[in-house]
């Protein structure tokens, strides 16, 4: 009996490598890398601009003492204004990216598949209509052969 050899290490790799999934993978990553600078410029250039007429435009200098003095690294400090401002930069990130991204892709999608389905759906009503014709045709030239017969 011959035994079946294993593949090796480099050969395993190579074949994950070689899947779709990861190259699929590889590019959404680089996708996403390059659509986070223009979701990021779009936030620092228009909405932090917008946000700052309202207050301040960096929410990092805002904190709490929880000691007696906080002077320099002395002291506890809770660091509130950086986690309200990693929080508003988080929501009005998604926002950005909804609805300038995904509801018009979305609503394109939609529109496509509709009228996918309109075609595919006046496709059919042809094809029932010339199945009907087809169908009196031979009806009707069954009656005349029965009645060519019938008159002899």
């Amino acid at each position: 009996m011959s035994a079946k050899k294993e593949p090796s290490v480099w050969q395993g790799f190579k074949a994950f490598l070689m899947r779709g999934n990861v190259v699929d993978l590889a590019v959404a990553v680089v996708i996403g890398a390059a659509f986070t600078n223009i979701v990021n410029a779009v936030v620092k250039g228009i909405i932090n601009p917008l946000v700052g007429t309202i207050g301040t435009q960096n929410l990092d200098a805002y904190s709490t003492c929880l000691s007696t003095t906080c002077k320099g690294t002395h002291g506890i400090q809770l660091m509130w204004g950086s986690v309200l401002g990693a929080t508003l930069t988080f929501l009005i990130t998604g926002s950005v990216v909804y609805f300038l991204m995904v509801l018009p892709m979305s609503r394109y999608l939609a529109r496509q598949a509709a009228r996918k389905a309109a075609r595919e759906g006046t496709h059919e009503v042809v094809q029932v209509t010339e199945l009907e014709v087809l169908k009196e045709i031979r009806d009707e030239l069954v009656a005349r052969r029965t009645a060519g017969r019938g008159e002899r």
